[in-house]
């Protein structure tokens, strides 16, 4: 695994709107400072995932080149969100025997050792997280910290979370291709949520669900750690290919019009306004089709409605989550439609609250919104990695890219 070089920390979200690169260095005091930024129109992804490795390392390239100019530095290696890949979360709880003595580091590395441990996702998967949850020692459960416990039997929860391995592949070969090395790969609503939530919703109990262009990630945290991972294959841009199509329009138009005009809850009031919408095809600006606003929130509607029902049935399915999880936080740059927070409170009918990243010192207005909920928290990630100067060890990658596996420590700020 490639070092940061004099303390710098790189994450990247490659995502099917928008690249964004994010540079930080820490600063004296604590925390870190963010001294690069660079965001471009994504290129080459489709829902998530590298469809065409050429356009998509021009893209990478040009948003990383204009963080690096900023930043004043060359950067190396870095961290990367993945959205896409069919997240897929695994539950193991493994046993090794102590004969009475304390708990030591051996210990700890003999129960996350492949010895005590089996790392079988399935076939055509890649192993990207491995978090242990809990610990226990001869049948106690609730131990957060087991070094210098007496017993005989050590045990502990381990949640991991797989994805398709060919989506591992192609992100780590294009950022490779890039000249840069891949430090960790980190699920979007992993970083998401360590991004946004506070540390009540991190101990009590907080479903993360981050809206971007082309999926919607879920993420369930409970005692401070990622409990139930998934995703939905829809996202806001099937919204925009929606209005193009039900307004006769170019799909630029379309995601305009959506961020203007359209709200996820429809209000009669709405039958009076009337918008202009440019007719596709149609090169003379002056030929505008005006239509009322209550057609085109009639075409998001629907569409908004079927993401958010498909991520409550999704969870209703996820066996580890419970039913004490009472607070969804949305985010990602799909959540700031108008409305989305008080439908998402009468489909999940929990409590909804829309979540941006905990602000970095000199972090820009621009890049504080949800739409940088999971490059902020993979900076996040990176901070806590290279201050412990400690991880797991873990059964290897055929892509080359290390993904690494994330413990508890996540769950002190580093803000």
């Amino acid at each position: 695994m490639a070092k940061p070089r004099n303390g710098v920390l790189a994450a990247l979200d490659v995502g099917s709107s928008k690249i964004a690169c994010l540079v930080a260095v820490p600063r004296p005091g604590g925390g870190l400072r963010i001294s690069g930024i660079g965001t471009n129109r994504s290129r080459g992804v489709k829902s998530g995932a590298i469809v065409n490795m050429e356009a998509a390392e021009t893209a990478i390239l040009e948003s990383i080149g204009a963080a690096e100019e900023m930043a004043g530095e060359r950067l190396h290696s870095l961290f990367v969100s993945v959205s896409a890949g069919e997240p897929a979360s695994l539950v193991q709880t493994t046993e090794v025997e102590i004969d009475g003595d304390e708990v030591g580091d051996a210990d700890l590395r003999r129960i996350h050792s492949q010895d005590g441990a089996h790392f079988d996702v399935g076939d055509g998967r890649e192993l990207i997280h491995y978090i242990p949850t809990g610990y226990r020692i001869d049948g106690l459960n609730g131990i957060e910290n087991p070094l210098g416990l007496a017993g005989r039997r050590l045990g502990v929860e381990i949640h991991m979370v797989s994805i398709e391995t060919g989506i591992v592949r192609n992100l780590v070969s294009c950022v490779s291709r890039c000249h840069l090395d891949v430090e960790n790969i980190v699920i979007e609503p992993y970083a998401s949520g360590l991004s946004c939530l506070d540390s009540d919703e991190m101990a009590l109990g907080a479903t993360v669900v981050d809206m971007g262009a082309g999926t919607t990630s879920i993420g369930v945290f409970q005692d401070g750690e990622l409990i139930h991972a998934d995703m939905v294959p829809l996202g806001g841009d099937h919204i925009s290919r929606d209005i193009a199509i039900g307004l006769e329009t170019s799909l630029v138009c379309a995601d305009r019009l959506k961020m203007l005009h359209a709200i996820a809850l429809p209000s009669s009031s709405f039958d009076m306004d009337l918008i202009d919408v440019p007719l596709s095809g149609e090169e003379n600006l002056q030929s505008l089709n005006r239509v009322p606003r209550s057609d085109l929130i009639a075409i998001v509607k629907p569409r908004q409605e079927e993401i958010l029902e498909l991520v409550r049935d999704r969870l209703a399915a996820g066996s580890a989550v419970h039913p004490s999880v009472l607070r969804v936080v949305l985010t990602g740059g799909a959540s700031q439609l108008a409305g989305v927070p008080e439908l998402a409170a009468l489909i999940f009918d929990k409590r909804v609250r829309l979540g941006q990243p905990r602000r970095f010192s000199g972090m820009a207005e621009a890049a504080s919104g949800p739409a940088f909920s999971a490059v902020a928290g993979l900076l996040k990630i990176a901070a806590v990695q290279q201050n412990e100067h400690k991880a797991l060890g873990h059964p290897g990658s055929e892509t080359g890219g290390k993904p690494g596996f994330l413990r508890q420590w996540l769950r002190d700020s580093v803000l």
